[in-house]
């Protein structure tokens, strides 16, 4: 609803294995083991500017690994947005030290 309220186009990253067509994949850690996200290889032209969002910002992992994705297809991530932050963990601040974003959100906890 964002990217179509904003008339643009709408790119899925996706856990592993859920998405068909050629994709590229990242890899990130969580508290328990890894896991990784995907995107397909066409999904953003070069120098295409980004905003990442997602429903709740934790340790920034998911994040983090969705923005290296962008920057793999030689796109720039100019922002991050959430529903909810968990200012009890790190994300905010994983986000601001790997792409020097202050990451926006609706609802803080």
């Amino acid at each position: 609803m964002i990217a179509q309220g904003l008339n643009v186009p709408f790119v899925p990253v996706r856990k592993a294995g859920k998405l068909p067509f050629q994709k590229i994949t990242e890899e990130y850690s969580l508290e328990y083991g890894k896991a990784a996200i995907e995107m397909h290889t066409d999904a953003i032209p070069k120098g295409c500017r980004v905003l990442i969002h997602d429903d709740v910002l934790a340790t920034g992992g998911t994040a983090t690994a969705a923005g290296n994705l962008v920057k793999k297809l030689n796109a720039i991530v100019v922002g991050y947005s959430f529903i909810i932050n968990l200012s009890f963990l790190p994300g905010e601040k994983v986000l601001q030290d790997n792409f020097g974003i202050n990451p926006h959100y609706l609802i803080t906890v």
